[in-house]
């Protein structure tokens, strides 16, 4: 049985979207169970409207939110009954294996770092967010829970990016590239070409690809592409403005040529199933990989569809062992690190 910590505060639309999210992953994912941190009231009152929902679902009271606009770190030690800091003292004090949120990104990545610490290898965790092409997942670590990277982390990103697009999302044998301003070696600057030195020197194993642009994470000429949280930060959030700027622009100019009615309802759902390939927020969430738990970071705006399938990706990270690989990986490649520090 796992055993999710959902923060049911955390989203715009929570929490709302969060229970229902919640209740359809009761009822899609067998051997599990959830527990719902928040205001006792409010989750409740969600519930109820839902009808006889409760099997495998109980409520851990929270009183406090840290919104979205707080200082993480300011607010956690402020907010010491956050639903977010409770969810993740549930996965340290072993009552759950995994945290989901919706909420603050800085004030989960603090919490579960802070309380959680790292896995054994491991110095920072990252974010791991993945992207569709094709229908074949291309995974982009990290995109925002680190702007000040060494080498070693870049690399150890790549080793834990890689784990998991194999482990959870089925890539066979991921091919794992740095992001940069050109393909040549020369390229970039001393942090990209000492990370890409690291992997030419690891052992084999590892299908590193060397340097990639940025129109490589939608053509697909990779599988993994590694950068800082500054960068990847950037990439994340030009696609999804991307993503939505081409969406609307498509209904404008269909709605023009088609005059509405039952072809611009199928147009709509075609447009759909393109954000969900194009938008990672669609998708569910983004790992934070690195850490001594599972943790799940969706987006602010997450509706139930997305909070549901995210929580099937924590369930599959705990299912798949997903940690203990890292570790096991990350130990073999402790020696060549030691050389760099």
């Amino acid at each position: 049985m796992v055993t999710l910590a959902v923060d049911a505060m955390g989203g715009d639309d929570a929490p709302r979207e969060i229970v229902k999210g919640t209740v359809d992953a009761a009822g899609q994912l067998a051997d599990t169970q959830y527990l719902l941190v928040g205001r006792e009231a409010a989750i409740d009152a969600e519930l109820s409207q839902l009808g006889p929902v409760r099997d495998r679902i109980a409520i851990v009271d929270a009183p406090d939110v840290i919104a979205m606009d707080e200082v993480p770190v300011e607010a956690l030690k402020r907010k010491r009954g956050s639903s977010i800091a409770r969810a993740v003292g549930l996965v340290r004090q072993g009552k759950a294996q995994a945290i989901v949120s919706a909420g603050n990104t800085g004030a989960a990545v603090a919490a579960s770092y802070m309380t959680l610490g790292t896995l054994k290898g491991i110095r920072r965790p990252g974010i791991a967010a993945a992207f569709y092409v094709k229908e074949h997942p291309v995974v982009v670590m990290d995109v925002g829970a680190n702007i000040h990277c060494k080498p070693a982390d870049l690399f150890l990103y790549g080793i834990m990016a890689s784990l998991y697009a194999q482990e959870v999302l089925g890539v066979r044998t991921p091919r794992i590239g740095i992001l940069n301003i050109g393909e040549e070696e020369k390229k970039g600057i001393a942090l990209v070409r000492e990370t890409a030195d690291l992997f030419q020197r690891a052992e084999p194993g590892l299908d590193f690809v060397g340097n990639v642009e940025g129109d490589a994470i939608f053509r697909g000429l990779c599988d993994v592409i590694i950068c800082d949280g500054f960068v990847g930060n950037i990439v994340l959030k030009v696609s999804e403005g991307l993503a939505e700027n081409v969406l609307h622009v498509f209904m404008e100019e269909f709605a023009k040529c088609s005059g509405g009615g039952a072809a611009l309802d199928t147009f709509r759902e075609t447009l759909d199933r393109f954000r969900w390939r194009i938008d990672y927020a669609e998708q569910g969430g983004a790992p934070l990989l690195g850490v001594n738990g599972v943790c799940i970071i969706c987006h602010g705006r997450s509706h139930a569809r997305a909070m549901t399938n995210a929580m099937r990706c924590a369930v599959r990270m705990v299912q798949k062992n997903l940690n203990h690989k890292i570790e096991a990986l990350a130990a073999r490649v402790t020696p060549l690190l030691a050389e760099v520090d």
